[in-house]
């Protein structure tokens, strides 16, 4: 146990900026109620402080900040500049998203080498389908990690662009391929107690396009050398194209996955589906000995200062920070604050108010976030 954690936290833009502020009020409560002790160093990022104060996506000094926190809670980043278009900026000679440095920067820079994403239907989630709510999901079929490598693939960040051809290079290597996925395998085997439909023991799906591409036959090579060590965790092989139909249509059978970046990014999207959309999913950037946290929606300009977007996956990525704080130093504060942020969540879905519109309700985000930090206060109580 540490006798004080410092958090940085990273509003950025739009509506990241409205759930952090939600996130760190969440924090206050648990600081008050459990006696963990927080230091907060809230640094402002993305477009709208680049449109502001150009050069940077965020100020001098914030790398620094950053490795030196106990860990990171991010909003989200991008906003337009005024021809409407992503504001972008220069990063070594290449154009990024203005918002790079605290996103990408901060996974590549820290080493936060695997994005895991818990997808888990909440019992009574409805799910919004062509205008229409109704459970389509349950919570017996939804119960899944996606594993996604995080600082290399199509996200290297080597290309060109000519006047007439543009090219992005995919980057695997072996340690990359083989600590992400060495990840999802020890992830699986904590989750072996973990109720699962149809599921006997642990199991890690390797997901990749083997049949064509040369970076996945390596990515899957390293998958065989690493699941030698694991005897007791099933092995599976999905080709990306059928996953994306499997995932939706028989859930039920994954239980721990595994992929590369670019594949990652868009198939934990796609799976946000069903546990009622991005609003309830959350972003775990973990490392060795770092981490950051993030719902995975991203700014919403259309949606900021509107009291409409859903708090819920900030609210739980708050909490997914305590679990892995109260892990890592063996405070049990932390895990009870977790596991409570975990059960007002779930209550919230359960008896259907207050939620926001994308869940089917009509409440607004800040009633949203108070009612689970009221849920929460009583769990601590």
């Amino acid at each position: 146990m540490k006798s004080r954690y410092e958090l940085v936290l990273l509003p950025g833009d739009g509506i990241g900026a409205e759930v952090i502020a939600e996130a760190r009020s969440l924090v206050d409560l648990v600081a008050a109620r459990t006696g963990v002790t927080f230091g907060l160093d809230e640094i402002p990022c993305g477009g709208k402080f680049f449109l502001e104060h150009g050069a940077r996506d965020w100020p001098e000094g914030s790398e620094e900040k950053c490795a030196a926190a106990d860990a990171i809670l991010l909003g989200a980043v991008g906003w337009n500049g005024p021809d409407g278009q992503p504001v972008s900026f220069e990063v070594n000679g290449k154009r990024q998203m203005a918002g790079w440095s605290p996103v990408i920067g901060n996974r590549i820079k820290l080493d936060l080498y695997a994005n895991i994403r818990p997808v888990k239907c909440l019992p009574g989630t409805k799910h919004g389908l062509s205008g229409k709510f109704r459970e389509v999901w349950t919570p017996e079929t939804v119960d899944m990690v996606i594993i996604r490598e995080n600082t290399e693939g199509l996200y290297s960040g080597i290309g060109e662009r000519s006047a007439d051809r543009a090219t992005d290079l995919r980057v695997i290597t072996r340690r990359a391929s083989e600590r992400v996925i060495t990840k999802a395998f020890e992830i699986a085997r904590e989750r072996a107690g973990t109720p699962r439909a149809g599921m006997r023991s642990p199991r890690v799906t390797c997901i990749v396009k083997h049949n064509v591409l040369t970076g996945c036959r390596f990515f899957l090579d390293v998958y065989n050398e690493v699941a030698a060590r694991f005897p007791d965790v099933e092995k599976d092989v999905a080709i990306v194209d059928s996953f994306a139909m499997f995932v939706l249509t028989q859930p039920e059978k994954y239980d721990v996955c595994v992929t590369t970046n670019m594949f990652g990014d868009i198939l934990t999207d796609l799976a946000s589906v069903l546990q009622g959309g991005m609003g309830m999913a959350v972003g775990c950037n973990v490392g060795d000995d770092r981490a950051m946290f993030e719902p995975i929606h991203g700014s919403a300009p259309p949606l900021a200062g509107k009291d409409k977007a859903n708090p819920l996956a900030m609210l739980l990525a708050t909490g997914e920070c305590f679990a892995w704080l109260g892990k890592r130093h063996g405070d049990e504060r932390l895990l009870r604050a977790h596991t409570a942020v975990e059960a007002a969540a779930a209550t919230l879905v359960a008896r259907g108010e207050p939620l926001t519109s994308d869940l089917g309700g009509s409440a607004g985000s800040k009633a949203v976030a108070q009612a689970l930090r009221d849920e929460v206060a009583a769990r601590l109580a």
